[in-house]
């Protein structure tokens, strides 16, 4: 129970902090959709989705108005399309990309996630099918977003789906070039994949799940951030435990605000309450930004000495204060990182503050992984593999869920701007090594086997 003091305080975030309610997602089975008739198969998924989502959007402004709290984000996540649409060809699954944009379209969500496959331990038809129809399906659909898991603590890594990802995400920025690349904005690679993320693009539902459920995704750096400056300013001489402290009785307080509006949307649309998902996700908005955060901490900028440090105490200041609100905490709920979408780590990018191997290094700390980065078009797809390789094996050693979401924007180099628009924002290019050279490495293919206490526990 709040008390009257909590009550004010979450009223003032409300007003002057930038709360919000990021996304409210609704995940749909789709495999009772299942046919090896295309389009018995699409009737039966743009039927399914239109019945249990065509009240959402409606349904979630009128809860936000009631409370006086914006649903920022309406969103869709699916089963496995790789799954649900086994049988089908590549050109099929594209086909199919265009029929959950046309859905996503129908009910008026923003996004729907789920054109997904999981190859952590190899590639089946319908995963080599769906990964193959990736680059066409993103470039010719604005609202399908695609998540592959490659690799995970239980499995290893599956070398062989990274090199193939790398040569994907090469594909996909060039058939959307004119745009600086934006189909990669709409793909993650991931290792440990969690069933129940709400925010895209890794979205989708997880095989265990419920037939439908809604599952919330609560932001609020700018909340955290405030909370922190006028502690200090009444204290300077709090420590490093106090402020862990204050993070996690405010994520104790959003935390709340998400369940309460998260449960209402799903009573009235009588569907079952998944998880709230607590993530410090920014924006580009001057004052709703996970870098400032760095900054009220004594930092220069993120990406300077004690950035990992800090990092670390506030993903876990976070995860504490969302686990005491809630039993219900689920997806991601911690941090973010990406580049493009909050403007102060943009900008300490661009000011050589925030380099990729440092991006790489914080990674092993937070919530996810290289997220919205934007690499030289000229970056070689072994190149890119390369990274991907690299991040999984941070997620499969450390038993945590990482990823990447790499954007080679083409015709560009080190040091130029590319522009995403809306909540994806803009970014400056960031240098990477060997970035035109091969890699015998990324090649040799294969599994990299799993951490001996992974097979052992």
């Amino acid at each position: 129970m709040l008390t009257e003091r909590e009550i004010l305080s979450t009223l003032e975030m409300l007003e002057n902090e930038h709360l919000d309610l990021r996304t409210v997602t609704l995940g749909i089975n789709l495999l009772d959709c299942a046919s090896h008739d295309l389009k018995r198969f699409q009737d039966n998924v743009l039927s399914k989705i239109n019945d249990l989502a065509g009240g959402l959007v409606r349904t979630c402004d009128r809860v936000g108005n009631k409370y006086g709290i914006p649903v920022v984000n309406k969103r869709i996540s699916v089963s496995p399309i790789a799954v649900a649409a086994a049988p089908f060809s590549s050109s099929q699954m594209i086909d199919i990309a265009h029929t959950l944009n046309r859905a996503a379209q129908d009910v008026n969500v923003d996004f729907i996630g789920g054109f997904s496959a999981l190859v952590e331990k190899g590639i089946a038809k319908g995963d080599r099918a769906l990964i193959d129809a990736i680059p066409e399906a993103l470039a010719g659909t604005d609202r399908v977003c695609a998540s592959i898991n490659v690799a995970s603590t239980r499995a290893g890594i599956n070398m062989d789906a990274v090199y193939l990802m790398g040569q994907k995400i090469k594909r996909a920025a060039s058939l959307t070039a004119r745009r600086d690349g934006i189909a990669c904005a709409k793909l993650c690679v991931f290792a440990n994949i969690p069933q129940d993320i709400p925010f895209m693009a890794g979205a989708y539902l997880g095989i265990g799940e419920a037939d439908a459920v809604i599952n919330v995704g609560v932001s609020g750096p700018g909340v955290v951030k405030k909370a922190i400056d006028r502690a200090l300013a009444a204290d300077p001489r709090m420590d490093l435990g106090q402020i862990s402290e204050l993070i996690k009785r405010t994520a104790y307080k959003v935390t709340r605000v998400g369940e309460l509006i998260g449960r209402e949307v799903a009573a009235n649309l009588d569907i079952r309450f998944g998880v709230v998902d607590l993530s410090l996700a920014p924006t580009p908005n001057v004052g709703d930004s996970v870098g400032e955060i760095f900054q009220s901490l004594g930092l220069l900028s993120i990406g300077v000495p004690g950035t990992t440090a800090a990092l670390a105490l506030l993903n876990d200041a976070v995860k504490k204060g969302g686990a005491f609100a809630s039993s219900h905490v689920g997806g991601l709920s911690g941090a973010f990182i990406p580049v493009s979408e909050d403007l102060n780590i943009s900008e300490s990018a661009a000011a050589g503050h925030l380099t990729l191997e440092k991006l790489e290094a914080i990674t092993s700390v937070c919530s996810v992984g290289l997220d919205m980065v934007a690499l030289p078009g000229d970056t070689s797809d072994e190149t890119l593999a390369a990274i991907i390789a690299d991040e999984m094996a941070i997620g499969v050693i450390n038993k945590k869920t990482t990823a990447t979401r790499l954007i080679p924007v083409p015709g560009k180099n080190a040091g130029d701007k590319a522009h995403f628009g809306g909540l994806l924002g803009q970014a400056v290019i960031i240098p990477v090594n060997n970035s035109r050279g091969a890699n015998r490495f990324i090649r040799l293919g294969g599994r990299i086997p799993a951490p001996i206490q992974s097979l052992v526990n």
